[in-house]
């Protein structure tokens, strides 16, 4: 590759890698990105290179249903790997055949277990490549701390361009981006206050867990590299006022993303706009092409038994992530661990 060819594909790296500024109001910006996930996909595949664990025609396996899973395919393709993903019939069929169509196998799990859904039938396979495969790597997206260590280049991004930032708010799902991001910021900023973002029926933060419809947000596992301390507060939407943001994000603004970035939305305005004089930045985590055929689609919601509903104009307070949530709901979460939040509701629970 000639010098002219490298100075291209290094600024086309950049630009898929970073994301986009938009300033939607005075104190209220927009990280928007192409893929977020390829942020900490890169990062982890370029580290174990560097280690000697990936040379051309390795295989990188993986258990994903989600946009990690295209990021690995996007740089598999590109580094010469090959590309083993493991995942559930949630995998919706444009993403699966966008997957393939970069090289990538995909194995979909089609029995859940009797006790935690896809999960541990998922991971069982995905070992099971793991023995058969000699010198294959396991990226690991949940425990691996290169994930939340890749958004070190992300916060040096929005510190160089927005400056001090007041206030940083986004989805969770492995708890990588928030968690590196944040952490990374408070070294400037200490006082940062850090929103959270998680869905009703997610495991994440202490809900029950059960059928979720928003993709890319909550779980149904606790990932290891989930730090619930960064948080000072966590918002629960549920999938009707998720998805109802995320088509007004849209039409106010123009930006097309998916329902992850809509529902970072929805709190963000709220929090901008009762703290006018802080700097509020949230993070987009991809496009909304795949939400093509369900958040945007009227008759996939009928279908699906959804009736988009604005979120009342604030949250609900609770004072405990175990509670019923029929509504967009937040708790002062005040930088605890997840143990720490249950224990002081047990010791409200005796003293009642």
């Amino acid at each position: 590759m000639n010098n002219y060819h490298q100075a291209i594909y290094r600024t086309y790296e950049e630009s898929v890698l970073y994301p986009k500024m938009f300033q939607l109001q005075d104190n209220l910006y927009a990280a928007s990105f192409f893929l977020m996930k390829l942020l900490p996909a890169k990062y982890i595949l370029d580290a174990a290179r560097r280690e000697g664990r990936l040379h051309p025609g390795s295989t990188v396996a993986e258990t994903t249903s989600g946009t990690f899973g295209l990021a690995l395919a996007i740089l598999c393709n590109h580094y010469g790997y090959k590309c083993i993903l493991v995942s559930d019939p949630v995998l919706d069929p444009l993403l699966k055949n966008r997957i393939e169509s970069l090289g990538a196998s995909v194995d979909i799990i089609e029995q859940p277990a009797a006790v935690g859904g896809y999960q541990k039938p998922r991971l069982e396979r995905l070992m099971q490549y793991l023995d058969q495969i000699e010198g294959s790597f396991w990226p690991m997206q949940y425990a691996n701390r290169s994930n939340p260590g890749s958004y070190a280049l992300l916060a040096e991004y929005l510190s160089t361009v927005i400056g001090k930032i007041d206030c940083l708010i986004g989805t969770v799902g492995s708890g990588g981006s928030m968690c590196g991001t944040s952490s990374y910021l408070r070294e400037v900023n200490p006082s940062m206050h850090v929103i959270g973002i998680d869905t009703v029926r997610s495991v994440l933060f202490g809900q029950p867990d059960g059928k979720r419809l928003v993709r890319g947000l909550g779980n149904s596992i606790m990932p290891e590299i989930l730090d619930h301390t960064v948080f000072d507060e966590v918002h629960w939407l549920t999938a009707a006022e998720t998805f109802y943001a995320t088509r007004e994000i849209h039409n106010r603004h123009g930006l097309f993303v998916g329902a992850t970035s809509g529902a970072a939305y929805q709190v963000a305005k709220h929090w901008a706009a009762a703290h006018p004089d802080k700097t509020t930045v949230f993070i987009c985590p991809d496009e909304g092409y795949r939400y093509l055929d369900n958040v945007f689609d009227d008759p996939w919601l009928s279908k699906m038994g959804i009736e988009l509903r604005a979120c009342p104009e604030a949250p609900r307070v609770v004072e405990s992530p175990r509670v019923d949530m029929p509504q967009w709901s937040m708790m002062h979460w005040n930088r605890r661990t997840l143990q720490e939040v249950l224990d002081a509701e047990s010791s409200r629970e005796l003293t009642t």
